[in-house]
């Protein structure tokens, strides 16, 4: 289970933050890179957008110019017709009225000719059609950038589902699988919403403060000035409210992630919180991660919550300086009134941008957040790329000798877990693998499928070492059946074929009735079309494991690797399979991994494990007659060299009878002695240190068949 962890680191230094800015500013970088690489839709987008916020910004202008014509026109029917106006203005000097002609002088009106309602009227159907001509170009603006974004969030997950199938196992199995699958899910959809929310507005509100900006200059220097000056004030208080908004923007994103983990974890293995009576502490974790995120995102709400009020005010400061200025500005002429409206509605639109940055720069932060999380998946070590695939000019021709060659395997670098190990698998042979939890032994058949590179030595097939052989090729030719099952929702038909995509229904059943699938699939009322979930929860242990050998039987591999295969099967079952899977290894290469010991008697080659070594090996009868370990397990199991398999026992019961054995041994010196106690069994009725390493994903990318998921590394 995940443990709580705190929600906010404490008093990053200075260093961390110059970190965190550049690591923000790439994640900006990046994004809008992958958004205008669609070129051809964000040159029409920036386009659209130029043209938008040119027309908004005359719109004003000509209001200004309708509310000049109704100012002049009402001054002009109040003077005495047939003067001139530099008459009119001469009579107001004369009457000492000097502030009255001084704003004569500046109208152009013509005394006693009252308002010209046809021209407002012209110039108001005018400003009317440009506001129509405006949000058509913005509705367009935003569907073309709604398209570009949806085709970049498209790729985006392509390459985050491709990245997942050449990531190293290492960097899996070292995180949750819940908090990797929250970057394709919940990031990815905080990217998607930010950009929408930014993306389709951020262009035109800067655009449009630069024109407005530059219009203003043009009526009046001085209320420019008085306006330019609020900007600043707006900034500081954005960036004061911003700083803090970030911290929970990043925090809520890492907490949802945790979310994730644990809900996928819990559910995962619900059966085992409810067979051990954990409910309520199961509940109790879940809503201390529930409440980290409520209070980072409530918190992060509020924070960004307060930039519109503190923007709005500052910007209403802002329009009462413009008004008393722009009254004093109009009375002694030197700007008209139309023209102090007009810029009236420039300072709306020049602080509603400013205010609309700041909100959506808010909400970028919170899609930037999620951005870093991606991309630090994206940029996650990979495993080796494959070379030149020689074993693939081959073709089926193999002859399906395998050999390991002082082979030096570590997961860390303190731990090894595979030392100096040597084995040689001649073709259509049955190898078994014997030893102690812990002993390497999963991790020997996954080092041969390359899920792992060797730190050393190498390993052959046919002679050539298969770290130059393409993975996708050398997996579509080993079968893997594993004690761990899994399952994909589906068909109990379409979960066969999952083995061989092209077989057809006649294949299908022919192999299940090999296995035996077909006796309880017949009793079922659906038959081969029953459904099946995703973890196969209407199915027995050993009907889906049942499923799983049928799966890999119809692959038709030609290298088969069994882990403890038939370790859920009653002892009906396992007779069943165990004559299916002496057929199926004719032939074959067969690599074998078992604890219990009456199903490998008959292999060609026993090899026993401990501490990453071989220290013995040979047939059941030679291992037998040497009195050496092996000899030691077959007797903890009550068998003999010719024992009946009726006398196995219970799954690993001879094993943990030969560790407890151990326990009061005299040390052996060819032996490396167990490190701590015997671990536990895992719910799946398997030992965690030799259960699978992976799940697959698709035939392609993983052909293997039945690998289960598991997020712990193996020894």
């Amino acid at each position: 289970m995940i443990g709580h962890q705190p929600c906010h680191p404490s008093g990053p230094v200075r260093s961390q933050h110059a970190g965190a800015a550049a690591i923000r500013a790439g994640a900006t970088v990046r994004l809008l890179a992958r958004l205008f690489a669609n070129r051809g839709l964000m040159a029409a987008v920036c386009t659209l957008a130029l043209a938008s916020a040119a027309i908004d910004v005359i719109v004003p202008r000509l209001l200004g110019h309708a509310t000049d014509l109704l100012f002049t026109g009402a001054i002009g029917r109040r003077l005495p017709a047939g003067m001139t106006k530099e008459q009119a203005v001469a009579a107001a000097n004369a009457r000492g009225d000097s502030t009255f002609a001084h704003m004569l002088s500046k109208m152009d009106l013509t005394p006693g000719v009252g308002i010209d309602f046809i021209a407002v009227g012209h110039t108001v159907l005018v400003a009317a059609a440009l506001y129509v001509v405006v949000a058509l170009l913005v509705s367009l603006q935003a569907q073309l950038l709604k398209v570009a974004i949806q085709r970049m969030m498209e790729a985006l997950r392509a390459e985050l589902e491709a990245k997942l199938h050449r990531l190293r196992l290492s960097y899996i199995n070292a995180r949750q699988h819940g908090e990797l699958l929250g970057r394709l899910t919940n990031d990815i959809d905080n990217i998607q919403a930010a950009l929408k929310q930014t993306a389709s507005a951020l262009p035109t509100t800067l655009l449009t403060a630069v024109a407005v900006l530059v219009i203003m200059l043009t009526i009046s220097g001085l209320l420019a000035a008085i306006t330019m000056l609020t900007v600043p004030i707006s900034a500081l208080a954005s960036r004061l409210i911003l700083r803090r908004s970030k911290r929970l923007r990043v925090a809520r994103a890492a907490d949802s992630g945790r979310l994730n983990a644990a809900i996928e974890e819990i559910y995962s293995g619900l059966a085992v919180v409810k067979a051990f009576g954990h409910q309520q502490h199961v509940r109790e974790q879940l809503a201390q991660i529930n409440c980290d995120v409520y209070r980072a995102g409530v918190g992060a709400q509020f924070t960004s919550g307060l930039i519109s009020p503190a923007t709005t005010f500052v910007g209403n400061l802002g329009y009462l300086a413009v008004a008393v200025v722009g009254a004093l500005q109009v009375a002694t002429g030197k700007v008209s009134l139309g023209g102090v409206q007009a810029f009236v509605q420039y300072v709306r639109q020049f602080n509603q941008p400013v205010t609309d940055i700041a909100t959506r720069y808010d909400m970028l932060q919170a899609g930037l957040a999620s951005a870093e999380r991606v991309f630090e998946l994206l940029d996650a070590p990979e495993q080796a790329a494959d070379v030149a695939p020689e074993l693939s000019e081959h073709g089926d021709a193999m002859g399906g000798r395998v050999e390991f060659e002082r082979v030096d395997f570590c997961y860390q670098p303190e731990k090894r877990v595979i030392g100096d190990l040597s084995l040689v698998a001649e073709p259509g042979t049955t190898v078994a693998i014997v030893g102690p939890t812990g002993a390497g032994k999963s991790t020997l058949v996954n080092l041969l499928m390359r899920f792992y590179e060797v730190d050393s030595g190498r390993i052959l097939i046919d002679g050539v070492d298969i770290a130059t052989v393409d993975r996708e090729w050398l997996c579509s030719r080993v079968g893997m059946v594993l004690q761990d099952t899994w399952l994909f929702a589906g068909s109990i038909a379409d979960n066969i074929g999952y083995g061989c995509p092209g077989a057809t229904r006649e294949q299908i059943i022919e192999v299940a009735k090999t296995t035996g699938v077909d006796q309880f699939v017949r009793a079922m009322s659906d038959g081969y079309d029953t459904w099946v979930s995703e973890d196969g929860g209407n199915l027995s242990a050993g009907e889906k494991q049942l499923i799983t050998i049928a799966r890999a039987l119809l692959a038709r591999p030609q290298f088969l690797v069994l882990d403890e295969a038939t370790g859920s099967l009653d002892t009906r079952s396992e007779d069943l399979v165990q004559r299916a899977m002496a057929e199926l290894r004719r032939g074959r290469t067969c690599f074998v991994i078992a604890h219990r010991l009456s199903t490998i008697r008959d292999a060609d080659l026993i090899v026993v494990m401990d501490g990453g070594r071989v220290v013995e090996q040979g047939t059941h009868q030679q291992l037998v007659a040497r009195g050496g370990i092996y000899c030691q397990l077959t007797r903890a199991a009550g068998l003999s060299p010719v024992a009946s398999p009726a006398d196995a026992g219970t799954p690993c019961e001879g094993m943990h009878r030969y560790q407890e054995g151990r326990a009061g041994e005299p040390h052996r010196p060819e032996l490396r002695p167990l490190r701590g106690p015997s671990r536990r069994p895992s719910s799946a009725g398997g030992h965690a240190a030799d259960r699978p390493l992976t799940r697959p994903a698709s035939r392609s990318a993983s052909p293997h068949i039945g690998i289960g998921d598991s997020s712990r590394r193996r020894t």
